[in-house]
């Protein structure tokens, strides 16, 4: 219909990429991409701490979900946490009973589901164009957007729930594009299992995306009666795979639907105070940071689009690029991660626009994206050796850090380099430079960004002392997060403190889990007649130091940057 050689239909063979059927320099390719991803999404996964605020709280959201056995209801350090569906939980929770409690297992869900994201990638441009050359380009830009690339081994929900956008719409075309009837069925079944895992990790935007799509593409193409003879089976299939989970946390925790549609949809959505307000335009801007290091084939690629927009394959592409970003620039609260959904089709759009470039001998767009990197990371590198000598970020003892940190800006300018001094053949040599960044950088922060930012690696010098100790205080989340992770034990006593914790706080048999500093005196005397106490104080303000000052005096104390371990001896009752 649209290929230039017929496939194999998406509900029963596409999927089967290893058979023969799939042409030798094809197995190649998808052999390098392969090994991309294990050098540069799962082999640096442990090289680095858990970021505060988010991978410490999905770590330990998900370790409780493993040690209590509640795989209905999200908790956060014992305390209810309805900010999100169940099912993001889920998957990270199974990567820590696979690999344990460590960085790999935490981490693993989000580089599998990018990983899948760009075989989804591939699948839908072979389909697209049977053209292996432009499946490889599509699937290798994708891989290095720097959004993309960056949050592979992040853990956080966005990857996750970016996959089941990127399924449902994959499939949403498959469909529309299958050939026989039970082709056709089985990918509106894969097109609602993926609403309803969507819908299970982030909420209603993952219905909203693929019918918004739909909807204006059957009209076009005079197909709305297939989408209503069809679309019922999917919204059937999405429904099977939420309502269990649905009707288990409203009956266990009933208010959790009202919170979740309110808090999380609503309010973010159009309330003047919204968390994360961002103006309209926040999002062109951030389309193309989240484009690097490919942001100059930006133009070339938005003018072909428009070119080629009364193609059924283009038009598809566009509104899927162009209606999310509408929804999403729309609503109050903005994150760049959330337009996470729009770079697939940017890839697959960019993909082939860079090979009509390729084909055409056209090298100088590409050459000048070359151009742009070289100077980005030129002036990175200039920066660095300046707030070194003058400010001296690395100290003596972090010089190894310091070399990777030069490593990745000058693999990144060499990168770029041969992509400029020979853009036709190595034209895809900056996906090198993102890979270098990808599994370098994290390891290569200066230690005050480590214990500003990375707080576990601290914590866990002092583990065996923590795990001794019979109660444990914090007056800061995310070192709260990463001590109730390290240790395994949720309650964590939040000293002052209540951030996002504030609707599981206002449960009155949660009012033990929290003291302020006008208590902190007697609260100490009663834990420590119990036995030892483990503290993990953030001190960087005024009321900071103000509130370790309210402590005793009388324990071991241990201080990196602006954090401090504290463990107070049991005293006689």
């Amino acid at each position: 219909m649209t290929s230039n050689q017929p496939l194999p239909d998406f509900a029963d063979h596409s999927l089967r990429l290893h058979t023969p059927t799939v042409p030798a320099n094809e197995r190649r390719m998808l052999f390098a991409l392969f090994l991309a991803f294990i050098a540069f999404y799962l082999l640096p996964l442990m090289s680095h701490g858990l970021w505060i605020p988010d991978e410490t709280r999905y770590a330990q959201v998900s370790q409780e979900m493993l040690q209590g056995g509640n795989w209905v209801s999200p908790h956060f350090m014992g305390l209810r946490y309805f900010e999100k569906p169940i099912a993001g939980y889920w998957m990270i929770a199974i990567g820590q009973a696979v690999f344990g409690d460590n960085l790999f297992g935490v981490r693993i869900a989000s580089a599998l589901s990018t990983g899948l994201s760009v075989w989804l990638t591939w699948l839908i441009a072979r389909r697209f164009w049977g053209d292996p050359r432009k499946s490889f380009a599509c699937a290798l830009l994708y891989m290095s957007f720097g959004l993309i690339a960056g949050q592979a081994g992040y853990a956080n929900l966005d990857p996750q729930f970016t996959l089941w956008v990127n399924l449902s719409l994959v499939s949403l075309w498959f469909a529309i594009d299958s050939r026989t009837t039970r082709a056709r069925l089985g990918s509106w079944a894969v097109l609602g299992i993926a609403c309803g895992m969507g819908f299970m990790t982030k909420g209603f935007l993952a219905w909203l995306l693929p019918a918004v799509i739909a909807l204006p593409y059957m009209l076009w193409q005079r197909r709305i009666g297939e989408l209503l003879r069809y679309g019922p089976l999917a919204v059937v299939v999405a429904a099977a795979v939420c309502l269990p989970w649905a009707l288990a946390i409203h009956h266990q925790e009933p208010d959790f639907w009202n919170f979740f549609f309110w808090n999380e949809h609503v309010r973010r959505f159009a309330a003047d105070d919204a968390q994360h307000a961002r103006p309209w335009w926040f999002y062109l801007p951030m389309l193309v940071v989240s484009a690097l290091p490919w942001s100059v084939l930006l133009p070339t690629t938005f003018i072909q689009a428009w070119n080629d927009k009364r193609q059924p394959v283009c038009a598809f592409l566009l509104l899927w690029l162009l209606l999310p970003l509408a929804i999403f620039s729309m609503s109050s609260g903005k994150l760049p991660t959330y337009i996470m959904p729009c770079l697939l089709p940017l890839a697959l759009l960019m993909g082939n626009a860079l090979t009509s470039l390729l084909q055409q001998a056209r090298g100088r767009t590409i050459r000048v994206n070359g151009w742009l990197n070289v100077v980005i990371a030129t002036t990175a590198l200039i920066a660095l050796l300046y707030l070194q000598l003058s400010k001296e970020i690395y100290q003596n003892t972090e010089m190894f850090s310091l070399s990777l940190a030069f490593i990745v800006l000058l693999g990144w300018i060499i990168a770029n380099a041969l992509q400029i001094l020979r853009p036709l053949t190595l034209w895809a040599m900056p996906a090198l430079g993102i890979g270098l960044l990808v599994a370098l950088l994290p390891a290569a922060m200066p230690g005050q960004i480590v214990d500003s930012k990375m707080p576990d690696r601290f914590i866990s010098e002092h583990l065996d002392s923590l795990n001794q100790t019979t109660s444990l205080l914090s007056n800061d989340l995310g070192a709260a997060s990463a001590l109730s992770w390290l240790t395994g034990r949720p309650e964590v006593t939040l000293y002052n403190v209540i951030g996002e914790l504030k609707y599981g706080l206002s449960d009155p048999a949660a009012a033990s889990r929290k003291v302020t500093q006008q208590d902190i005196g007697q609260w100490m005397t009663e834990a420590r007649k119990k036995g030892s106490v483990g503290v993990v104080m953030r001190v960087n303000s005024v009321d900071e130091i103000q509130e370790v000052e309210a402590l005793p005096t009388d324990g071991k104390r241990y201080q990196r940057g602006n954090l401090q371990v504290l463990i107070f001896p049991q005293i006689q009752p």
